[in-house]
Protein backbone atom coordinates (compact mmCIF):
# COMPACT_ATOMS: atom_id res chain seq x y z
CA UNK A 1 0.00 0.00 0.00
CA UNK A 2 2.90 2.43 0.76
CA UNK A 3 4.38 1.70 -2.69
CA UNK A 4 1.03 2.43 -4.34
CA UNK A 5 0.72 5.71 -2.43
CA UNK A 6 4.27 6.69 -3.41
CA UNK A 7 3.63 5.86 -7.07
CA UNK A 8 0.36 7.79 -7.10
CA UNK A 9 2.08 10.78 -5.43
CA UNK A 10 4.85 10.67 -8.05
CA UNK A 11 2.28 10.54 -10.87
CA UNK A 12 0.38 13.46 -9.38
CA UNK A 13 3.59 15.47 -9.06
CA UNK A 14 4.50 14.73 -12.69
CA UNK A 15 1.03 15.67 -13.95
CA UNK A 16 1.01 18.88 -11.87
CA UNK A 17 4.46 19.83 -13.17
CA UNK A 18 3.38 19.20 -16.77
CA UNK A 19 0.21 21.24 -16.32
CA UNK A 20 2.19 24.09 -14.78
CA UNK A 21 4.60 23.91 -17.69
CA UNK A 22 1.68 24.00 -20.14
CA UNK A 23 0.27 27.04 -18.41
CA UNK A 24 3.63 28.70 -18.39
CA UNK A 25 4.10 27.86 -22.06
CA UNK A 26 0.70 29.19 -22.93
CA UNK A 27 1.15 32.44 -21.02
CA UNK A 28 4.70 33.24 -22.20
CA UNK A 29 4.75 35.56 -25.17
CA UNK A 30 8.01 36.87 -26.77
CA UNK A 31 8.48 40.60 -26.32
CA UNK A 32 11.60 40.96 -28.42
CA UNK A 33 11.58 42.24 -31.95
CA UNK A 34 11.79 39.30 -34.30
CA UNK A 35 11.25 39.14 -37.93
CA UNK A 36 7.94 37.91 -39.32
CA UNK A 37 9.35 34.71 -40.83
CA UNK A 38 11.07 33.73 -37.67
CA UNK A 39 7.94 34.46 -35.66
CA UNK A 40 5.84 32.27 -37.95
CA UNK A 41 8.30 29.41 -37.73
CA UNK A 42 8.46 29.78 -33.95
CA UNK A 43 4.65 29.81 -33.63
CA UNK A 44 4.33 26.70 -35.77
CA UNK A 45 6.96 24.91 -33.71
CA UNK A 46 5.36 26.05 -30.43
CA UNK A 47 1.93 24.82 -31.54
CA UNK A 48 3.41 21.46 -32.55
CA UNK A 49 5.16 21.18 -29.21
CA UNK A 50 1.95 22.07 -27.40
CA UNK A 51 0.01 19.46 -29.36
CA UNK A 52 2.64 16.85 -28.63
CA UNK A 53 2.62 17.79 -24.98
CA UNK A 54 -1.17 17.57 -24.85
CA UNK A 55 -1.06 14.21 -26.58
CA UNK A 56 1.54 13.04 -24.08
CA UNK A 57 -0.54 14.33 -21.18
CA UNK A 58 -3.61 12.62 -22.62
CA UNK A 59 -1.69 9.38 -23.02
CA UNK A 60 -0.37 9.71 -19.46
CA UNK A 61 -3.90 10.25 -18.16
CA UNK A 62 -5.12 7.22 -20.14
CA UNK A 63 -2.25 5.19 -18.74
CA UNK A 64 -3.13 6.42 -15.25
CA UNK A 65 -6.76 5.42 -15.79
CA UNK A 66 -5.73 1.99 -17.10
CA UNK A 67 -3.30 1.58 -14.23
CA UNK A 68 -6.00 2.52 -11.68
CA UNK A 69 -8.43 0.10 -13.36
CA UNK A 70 -5.85 -2.67 -13.29
CA UNK A 71 -5.10 -1.88 -9.65
CA UNK A 72 -8.83 -2.10 -8.95
CA UNK A 73 -8.98 -5.42 -10.81
CA UNK A 74 -6.00 -6.69 -8.81
CA UNK A 75 -7.67 -5.57 -5.58
CA UNK A 76 -10.91 -7.27 -6.61
CA UNK A 77 -9.02 -10.44 -7.49
CA UNK A 78 -7.24 -10.29 -4.14
CA UNK A 79 -10.57 -9.82 -2.35
CA UNK A 80 -12.11 -12.73 -4.30
CA UNK A 81 -9.16 -14.96 -3.55
CA UNK A 82 -9.21 -13.93 0.11
CA UNK A 83 -12.95 -14.70 0.30
CA UNK A 84 -12.32 -18.07 -1.37
CA UNK A 85 -9.49 -18.77 1.07
CA UNK A 86 -11.77 -17.81 3.97
CA UNK A 87 -14.54 -20.05 2.60
CA UNK A 88 -12.07 -22.92 2.25
CA UNK A 89 -10.82 -22.29 5.78
CA UNK A 90 -14.43 -22.25 7.00
CA UNK A 91 -15.09 -25.53 5.17
CA UNK A 92 -11.94 -26.99 6.68
CA UNK A 93 -13.00 -25.75 10.12
CA UNK A 94 -16.48 -27.22 9.55
CA UNK A 95 -14.91 -30.52 8.52
CA UNK A 96 -12.71 -30.47 11.62
CA UNK A 97 -15.73 -29.54 13.74
CA UNK A 98 -17.73 -32.42 12.23
CA UNK A 99 -14.79 -34.71 12.88
CA UNK A 100 -14.71 -33.54 16.51
CA UNK A 101 -18.49 -34.01 16.76
CA UNK A 102 -18.19 -37.51 15.31
CA UNK A 103 -15.40 -38.34 17.75
CA UNK A 104 -17.47 -36.89 20.61
CA UNK A 105 -20.50 -38.89 19.47
CA UNK A 106 -18.37 -42.00 19.28
CA UNK A 107 -17.01 -41.33 22.76
CA UNK A 108 -20.51 -40.61 24.10
CA UNK A 109 -21.92 -43.74 22.46
CA UNK A 110 -19.05 -45.80 23.81
CA UNK A 111 -19.53 -44.30 27.27
CA UNK A 112 -23.29 -44.84 27.04
CA UNK A 113 -22.86 -48.45 25.93
CA UNK A 114 -20.26 -49.01 28.65
CA UNK A 115 -22.66 -47.48 31.19
CA UNK A 116 -25.48 -49.71 29.89
CA UNK A 117 -23.21 -52.74 30.14
CA UNK A 118 -22.20 -51.73 33.66
CA UNK A 119 -25.82 -51.14 34.63
CA UNK A 120 -26.78 -54.53 33.17
CA UNK A 121 -23.94 -56.19 35.07
CA UNK A 122 -24.94 -54.35 38.26
CA UNK A 123 -28.57 -55.40 37.77
CA UNK A 124 -27.52 -59.01 37.23
CA UNK A 125 -25.30 -58.81 40.32
CA UNK A 126 -28.17 -57.34 42.32
CA UNK A 127 -30.51 -60.06 41.05
CA UNK A 128 -27.97 -62.73 41.95
CA UNK A 129 -27.50 -61.13 45.38
CA UNK A 130 -31.28 -61.00 45.89
CA UNK A 131 -31.53 -64.65 44.77
CA UNK A 132 -28.75 -65.62 47.19
CA UNK A 133 -30.38 -63.61 50.00
CA UNK A 134 -33.73 -65.20 49.19
CA UNK A 135 -32.10 -68.63 49.21
CA UNK A 136 -30.47 -67.90 52.57
CA UNK A 137 -33.78 -66.63 53.93
CA UNK A 138 -35.55 -69.74 52.62
CA UNK A 139 -32.89 -71.96 54.18
CA UNK A 140 -33.23 -70.09 57.49
CA UNK A 141 -37.03 -70.29 57.30
CA UNK A 142 -36.71 -73.99 56.43
CA UNK A 143 -34.55 -74.57 59.49
CA UNK A 144 -36.95 -72.54 61.62
CA UNK A 145 -39.91 -74.48 60.21
CA UNK A 146 -38.12 -77.76 60.91
CA UNK A 147 -37.40 -76.65 64.46
CA UNK A 148 -40.98 -75.44 64.86
CA UNK A 149 -42.30 -78.69 63.39
CA UNK A 150 -40.16 -80.67 65.85
CA UNK A 151 -41.32 -78.46 68.70
CA UNK A 152 -44.93 -78.81 67.54
CA UNK A 153 -44.53 -82.59 67.33
CA UNK A 154 -43.08 -82.69 70.82
CA UNK A 155 -45.54 -80.20 72.26
CA UNK A 156 -48.68 -81.51 70.55
CA UNK A 157 -48.44 -84.64 72.68
CA UNK A 158 -49.04 -82.77 75.93
CA UNK A 159 -51.90 -80.29 75.59
CA UNK A 160 -53.21 -80.65 79.10
CA UNK A 161 -52.43 -77.87 81.56
CA UNK A 162 -53.05 -77.43 85.24
CA UNK A 163 -54.81 -74.38 86.59
CA UNK A 164 -51.52 -72.94 87.90
CA UNK A 165 -49.82 -73.37 84.51
CA UNK A 166 -52.88 -71.91 82.78
CA UNK A 167 -52.89 -68.83 85.06
CA UNK A 168 -49.15 -68.32 84.55
CA UNK A 169 -49.44 -68.56 80.76
CA UNK A 170 -52.59 -66.44 80.75
CA UNK A 171 -50.74 -63.64 82.56
CA UNK A 172 -48.30 -63.30 79.62
CA UNK A 173 -49.35 -61.41 76.44
CA UNK A 174 -50.10 -63.39 73.29
CA UNK A 175 -47.07 -62.01 71.39
CA UNK A 176 -44.63 -63.51 73.91
CA UNK A 177 -46.26 -66.95 73.85
CA UNK A 178 -45.05 -69.76 71.64
CA UNK A 179 -47.34 -71.70 69.32
CA UNK A 180 -47.70 -74.81 71.57
CA UNK A 181 -48.34 -72.62 74.62
CA UNK A 182 -50.95 -70.62 72.71
CA UNK A 183 -52.54 -73.85 71.40
CA UNK A 184 -52.53 -75.40 74.89
CA UNK A 185 -54.18 -72.23 76.30
CA UNK A 186 -56.84 -72.27 73.59
CA UNK A 187 -57.32 -76.01 74.13
CA UNK A 188 -57.67 -75.42 77.86
CA UNK A 189 -60.16 -72.57 77.21
CA UNK A 190 -62.23 -74.83 74.99
CA UNK A 191 -61.94 -78.10 76.91
CA UNK A 192 -62.06 -76.93 80.55
CA UNK A 193 -65.67 -75.56 80.41
CA UNK A 194 -66.69 -78.70 78.53
CA UNK A 195 -65.10 -80.83 81.23
CA UNK A 196 -66.87 -78.82 83.92
CA UNK A 197 -70.14 -79.20 82.07
CA UNK A 198 -69.50 -82.93 81.67
CA UNK A 199 -68.79 -83.30 85.41
CA UNK A 200 -71.89 -81.24 86.28
CA UNK A 201 -73.97 -83.24 83.83
CA UNK A 202 -72.61 -86.45 85.31
CA UNK A 203 -73.61 -85.28 88.79
CA UNK A 204 -77.01 -84.29 87.48
CA UNK A 205 -77.24 -87.63 85.73
CA UNK A 206 -76.45 -89.48 88.94
CA UNK A 207 -78.95 -87.36 90.89
CA UNK A 208 -81.57 -87.87 88.21
CA UNK A 209 -80.84 -91.59 88.14
CA UNK A 210 -81.31 -91.71 91.91
CA UNK A 211 -84.52 -89.70 91.60
CA UNK A 212 -85.59 -91.96 88.77
CA UNK A 213 -84.93 -95.05 90.87
CA UNK A 214 -86.89 -93.46 93.75
CA UNK A 215 -89.67 -92.46 91.38
CA UNK A 216 -89.64 -95.96 89.93
CA UNK A 217 -90.05 -97.38 93.48
CA UNK A 218 -92.81 -94.91 94.21
CA UNK A 219 -94.39 -95.74 90.88
CA UNK A 220 -94.23 -99.44 91.70
CA UNK A 221 -95.81 -98.76 95.09
CA UNK A 222 -98.46 -96.57 93.50
CA UNK A 223 -99.14 -99.17 90.83
CA UNK A 224 -99.43 -101.81 93.54
CA UNK A 225 -101.78 -99.58 95.57
CA UNK A 226 -103.64 -98.75 92.38
CA UNK A 227 -104.02 -102.41 91.56
CA UNK A 228 -105.17 -103.11 95.13
CA UNK A 229 -107.64 -100.23 94.93
CA UNK A 230 -108.75 -101.48 91.57
CA UNK A 231 -109.27 -104.94 92.99
CA UNK A 232 -111.16 -103.46 95.92
CA UNK A 233 -113.19 -101.35 93.53
CA UNK A 234 -113.99 -104.40 91.42
CA UNK A 235 -114.89 -106.33 94.55
CA UNK A 236 -117.05 -103.44 95.71
CA UNK A 237 -118.71 -103.29 92.31
CA UNK A 238 -119.35 -107.03 92.51
CA UNK A 239 -120.65 -106.60 96.04
CA UNK A 240 -122.78 -103.66 94.92
CA UNK A 241 -124.20 -105.75 92.11
CA UNK A 242 -124.85 -108.56 94.53
CA UNK A 243 -126.50 -106.16 96.95
CA UNK A 244 -128.52 -104.74 94.10
CA UNK A 245 -129.63 -108.26 93.29
CA UNK A 246 -130.40 -108.87 96.94
CA UNK A 247 -132.27 -105.57 97.00
CA UNK A 248 -134.27 -106.66 94.00
CA UNK A 249 -134.90 -109.96 95.69
CA UNK A 250 -135.93 -108.16 98.86
CA UNK A 251 -138.23 -105.93 96.87
CA UNK A 252 -139.78 -108.98 95.38
CA UNK A 253 -140.08 -110.45 98.82
CA UNK A 254 -141.62 -107.20 100.07
CA UNK A 255 -144.05 -107.35 97.28
CA UNK A 256 -144.71 -110.94 98.07
CA UNK A 257 -145.21 -110.44 101.80
CA UNK A 258 -144.89 -108.21 104.70
CA UNK A 259 -141.11 -108.29 104.46
CA UNK A 260 -140.76 -104.51 104.90
CA UNK A 261 -142.14 -104.48 108.33
CA UNK A 262 -140.15 -107.37 109.46
CA UNK A 263 -136.79 -106.41 107.99
CA UNK A 264 -137.04 -102.59 107.89
CA UNK A 265 -134.45 -101.94 110.57
CA UNK A 266 -132.10 -104.50 109.17
CA UNK A 267 -132.41 -103.20 105.64
CA UNK A 268 -132.05 -99.61 106.80
CA UNK A 269 -128.92 -100.41 108.76
CA UNK A 270 -127.51 -102.33 105.80
CA UNK A 271 -128.43 -99.49 103.48
CA UNK A 272 -126.76 -96.92 105.71
CA UNK A 273 -123.72 -99.11 105.98
CA UNK A 274 -123.64 -99.57 102.22
CA UNK A 275 -124.07 -95.84 101.63
CA UNK A 276 -121.20 -95.11 104.00
CA UNK A 277 -119.06 -97.71 102.27
CA UNK A 278 -120.01 -96.25 98.89
CA UNK A 279 -119.07 -92.71 100.08
CA UNK A 280 -115.78 -93.99 101.46
CA UNK A 281 -115.10 -95.91 98.28
CA UNK A 282 -115.85 -92.77 96.22
CA UNK A 283 -113.48 -90.77 98.38
CA UNK A 284 -110.80 -93.41 98.02
CA UNK A 285 -111.46 -93.53 94.29
CA UNK A 286 -111.09 -89.75 94.00
CA UNK A 287 -107.91 -89.84 96.09
CA UNK A 288 -106.54 -92.67 93.96
CA UNK A 289 -107.44 -90.83 90.75
CA UNK A 290 -105.75 -87.62 92.00
CA UNK A 291 -102.67 -89.56 93.07
CA UNK A 292 -102.71 -91.39 89.72
CA UNK A 293 -102.92 -88.07 87.82
CA UNK A 294 -100.07 -86.57 89.90
CA UNK A 295 -97.97 -89.69 89.43
CA UNK A 296 -98.68 -89.63 85.68
CA UNK A 297 -97.55 -85.98 85.57
CA UNK A 298 -94.44 -86.83 87.56
CA UNK A 299 -93.84 -89.78 85.27
CA UNK A 300 -94.13 -87.53 82.16
CA UNK A 301 -91.79 -84.97 83.76
CA UNK A 302 -89.34 -87.72 84.66
CA UNK A 303 -89.54 -89.09 81.12
CA UNK A 304 -88.86 -85.57 79.78
CA UNK A 305 -85.88 -85.20 82.11
CA UNK A 306 -84.66 -88.61 81.03
CA UNK A 307 -84.93 -87.56 77.37
CA UNK A 308 -83.06 -84.29 78.11
CA UNK A 309 -80.39 -86.27 79.94
CA UNK A 310 -80.16 -88.67 77.04
CA UNK A 311 -79.84 -85.68 74.68
CA UNK A 312 -77.08 -84.16 76.85
CA UNK A 313 -75.34 -87.53 76.88
CA UNK A 314 -75.59 -87.71 73.08
CA UNK A 315 -74.31 -84.11 72.82
CA UNK A 316 -71.40 -84.95 75.10
CA UNK A 317 -70.68 -87.99 72.97
CA UNK A 318 -70.81 -85.80 69.86
CA UNK A 319 -68.47 -83.26 71.52
CA UNK A 320 -66.15 -86.08 72.38
CA UNK A 321 -66.28 -87.32 68.79
CA UNK A 322 -65.72 -83.73 67.55
CA UNK A 323 -62.68 -83.34 69.81
CA UNK A 324 -61.39 -86.68 68.61
CA UNK A 325 -61.91 -85.53 65.03
CA UNK A 326 -60.06 -82.28 65.76
CA UNK A 327 -57.24 -84.27 67.28
CA UNK A 328 -57.19 -86.47 64.18
CA UNK A 329 -57.29 -83.40 61.92
CA UNK A 330 -54.42 -81.84 63.85
CA UNK A 331 -52.43 -85.03 63.49
CA UNK A 332 -53.29 -85.08 59.75
CA UNK A 333 -52.26 -81.43 59.47
CA UNK A 334 -49.03 -82.22 61.25
CA UNK A 335 -48.43 -85.01 58.74
CA UNK A 336 -49.30 -82.63 55.87
CA UNK A 337 -46.89 -80.04 57.30
CA UNK A 338 -44.19 -82.70 57.45
CA UNK A 339 -44.92 -83.60 53.82
CA UNK A 340 -44.88 -79.91 52.95
CA UNK A 341 -41.53 -79.50 54.69
CA UNK A 342 -40.16 -82.41 52.69
CA UNK A 343 -41.55 -80.85 49.49
CA UNK A 344 -40.01 -77.50 50.43
CA UNK A 345 -36.69 -79.22 51.02
CA UNK A 346 -36.97 -80.87 47.60
CA UNK A 347 -37.93 -77.50 46.06
CA UNK A 348 -34.95 -75.89 47.82
CA UNK A 349 -32.63 -78.48 46.36
CA UNK A 350 -34.22 -77.97 42.94
CA UNK A 351 -33.89 -74.18 43.30
CA UNK A 352 -30.23 -74.62 44.28
CA UNK A 353 -29.65 -76.73 41.19
CA UNK A 354 -31.62 -74.25 39.05
CA UNK A 355 -29.64 -71.37 40.57
CA UNK A 356 -26.36 -73.08 39.73
CA UNK A 357 -27.61 -73.79 36.20
CA UNK A 358 -28.84 -70.19 35.84
CA UNK A 359 -25.51 -68.89 37.13
CA UNK A 360 -23.64 -71.04 34.61
CA UNK A 361 -26.00 -69.89 31.84
CA UNK A 362 -25.55 -66.31 32.99
CA UNK A 363 -21.76 -66.65 32.92
CA UNK A 364 -21.82 -68.25 29.46
CA UNK A 365 -24.35 -65.73 28.10
CA UNK A 366 -22.39 -62.85 29.65
CA UNK A 367 -19.17 -64.03 28.00
CA UNK A 368 -21.00 -64.63 24.71
CA UNK A 369 -22.71 -61.22 24.73
CA UNK A 370 -19.50 -59.58 25.87
CA UNK A 371 -17.58 -61.06 22.94
CA UNK A 372 -20.41 -60.15 20.54
CA UNK A 373 -20.54 -56.62 21.95
CA UNK A 374 -16.76 -56.22 21.68
CA UNK A 375 -16.79 -57.56 18.11
CA UNK A 376 -19.63 -55.21 17.17
CA UNK A 377 -17.80 -52.29 18.78
CA UNK A 378 -14.63 -53.19 16.91
CA UNK A 379 -16.49 -53.49 13.60
CA UNK A 380 -18.31 -50.20 14.16
CA UNK A 381 -15.11 -48.46 15.23
CA UNK A 382 -13.29 -49.80 12.18
CA UNK A 383 -16.16 -48.70 9.93
CA UNK A 384 -16.20 -45.26 11.54
CA UNK A 385 -12.42 -45.01 11.25
CA UNK A 386 -12.55 -46.02 7.60
CA UNK A 387 -15.34 -43.52 6.94
CA UNK A 388 -13.50 -40.75 8.79
CA UNK A 389 -10.24 -41.59 6.99
CA UNK A 390 -12.05 -41.60 3.63
CA UNK A 391 -13.74 -38.30 4.43
CA UNK A 392 -10.45 -36.81 5.63
CA UNK A 393 -8.69 -38.05 2.47
CA UNK A 394 -11.49 -36.64 0.34
CA UNK A 395 -11.31 -33.33 2.21
CA UNK A 396 -7.52 -33.30 1.88
CA UNK A 397 -7.66 -34.09 -1.84
CA UNK A 398 -10.42 -31.49 -2.37
CA UNK A 399 -8.51 -28.91 -0.32
CA UNK A 400 -5.30 -29.73 -2.22
CA UNK A 401 -7.08 -29.37 -5.54
CA UNK A 402 -8.68 -26.11 -4.39
CA UNK A 403 -5.35 -24.82 -3.09
CA UNK A 404 -3.60 -25.84 -6.31
CA UNK A 405 -6.31 -24.19 -8.42
CA UNK A 406 -6.20 -21.06 -6.31
CA UNK A 407 -2.40 -21.04 -6.35
CA UNK A 408 -2.42 -21.44 -10.14
CA UNK A 409 -4.99 -18.71 -10.56
CA UNK A 410 -3.10 -16.50 -8.09
CA UNK A 411 0.17 -17.21 -9.87
CA UNK A 412 -1.41 -16.41 -13.23
CA UNK A 413 -2.96 -13.26 -11.79
CA UNK A 414 0.38 -12.37 -10.20
CA UNK A 415 2.19 -12.97 -13.48
CA UNK A 416 -0.40 -10.92 -15.35
CA UNK A 417 -0.20 -8.17 -12.74
CA UNK A 418 3.62 -8.21 -12.90
CA UNK A 419 3.49 -8.08 -16.69
CA UNK A 420 1.01 -5.22 -16.55
CA UNK A 421 3.18 -3.57 -13.92
CA UNK A 422 6.23 -3.95 -16.16
CA UNK A 423 4.25 -2.55 -19.03
CA UNK A 424 3.09 0.35 -16.88
CA UNK A 425 6.66 0.90 -15.67
CA UNK A 426 7.92 0.86 -19.27
CA UNK A 427 5.15 3.23 -20.28
CA UNK A 428 6.02 5.42 -17.32
CA UNK A 429 9.69 5.35 -18.31
CA UNK A 430 8.77 6.25 -21.87
CA UNK A 431 6.57 9.03 -20.57
CA UNK A 432 9.38 10.25 -18.29
CA UNK A 433 11.84 10.16 -21.20
CA UNK A 434 9.38 12.09 -23.34
CA UNK A 435 8.87 14.45 -20.43
CA UNK A 436 12.62 14.94 -20.11
CA UNK A 437 12.87 15.56 -23.83
CA UNK A 438 10.04 18.07 -23.60
CA UNK A 439 11.75 19.74 -20.66
CA UNK A 440 14.96 19.92 -22.64
CA UNK A 441 13.05 21.42 -25.54
CA UNK A 442 11.34 23.84 -23.22
CA UNK A 443 14.63 24.88 -21.73
CA UNK A 444 16.14 25.34 -25.15
CA UNK A 445 13.12 27.42 -26.16
CA UNK A 446 13.46 29.52 -23.03
CA UNK A 447 17.16 29.91 -23.67
CA UNK A 448 16.42 30.86 -27.27
CA UNK A 449 13.96 33.45 -26.01
CA UNK A 450 16.53 34.80 -23.63
CA UNK A 451 19.00 34.89 -26.54
CA UNK A 452 16.79 35.76 -29.53
CA UNK A 453 19.64 36.22 -31.93
CA UNK A 454 20.65 32.59 -31.69
CA UNK A 455 19.18 30.77 -34.66
CA UNK A 456 16.49 28.19 -33.97
CA UNK A 457 18.18 25.65 -36.18
CA UNK A 458 20.87 25.19 -33.61
CA UNK A 459 18.20 23.73 -31.26
CA UNK A 460 17.85 19.97 -31.52
CA UNK A 461 14.10 20.02 -31.77
CA UNK A 462 12.32 17.31 -33.61
CA UNK A 463 8.76 17.70 -34.88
Amino acid sequence: MSRKVAKSSKKLNISSSLESEDISLETTVPTDDISSSEERDGKIKITRQLIERKELLHNIQLLKIELSQKNMMIDNLKVDYLTKIEELEEKLNDALHQKQLLTLRLDSQLNFQQKDARKYQELMKQEMETILLRQKQLEETNLQLREKAGDIRRNLRDFELTEEQYMKLKSFPEDQLSIPEYVSIRFYDLVNPLRKEISELRLKKNELLEELSENKGQLKQLTETYEEDRRNYSELQIRCQRLALELADTKQLIQQGDYRKENYDKVKSERDALEQEAVELRRKHEILEASHISQAKERSELSKEVTTLQQTVTLLQKDKEYLNRQNMELSVRCAHEEDRLERLQAQLEETKKAREEMYEKYVTSRDHYKTEYENKLRDELEQIRLKTNQEIDQLRSASREMYERENRSLREARDNALAEKDRAVMAEKDALEKHDQLLDRYRTIQSSREFPYIPLVSLNLHP
